[in-house]
């Protein structure tokens, strides 16, 4: 259950970036779009890359109000892989590895 509103409470704060400040930017190299959105107190929120047809790519790092790092994800082209960490007051409180866009294990 806990894994359940973890994932719960990092979607619905994904989603409540679209009304957010943010800054984009085409990464000519790479050809992926780098976007960093803000709290409304000016601390960045979160950063990441889109792929062009608007999929979730590479790592993206969420933050808290103060700047903390509150989440790492993985994404490869729209889909959840890899580790993702999550932390509460600098300490890692859990690991969720994901394979194929589906949990694999919990630490």
């Amino acid at each position: 259950m806990k894994n359940i509103c973890f994932v719960f409470v990092f979607l619905i704060t994904v989603a409540s970036f679209a009304q957010q400040k943010r800054d984009l930017k085409l990464n000519e190299d790479t050809n992926l779009i780098e976007v960093v959105y803000y709290h409304d107190n000016g601390e960045v929120s979160q950063t990441g890359t889109y792929t062009l047809d608007g999929k979730l790519q590479g790592e993206w790092l969420s933050f808290d109000t103060e700047g903390k790092k509150i989440v790492s994800a993985n994404y490869d082209n729209g889909k959840k892989v890899g580790k993702w960490f999550y932390w509460n007051n600098d300490e890692t409180v859990k690991i969720v590895d994901y394979n194929e866009n589906k949990i694999a294990s919990v630490e």
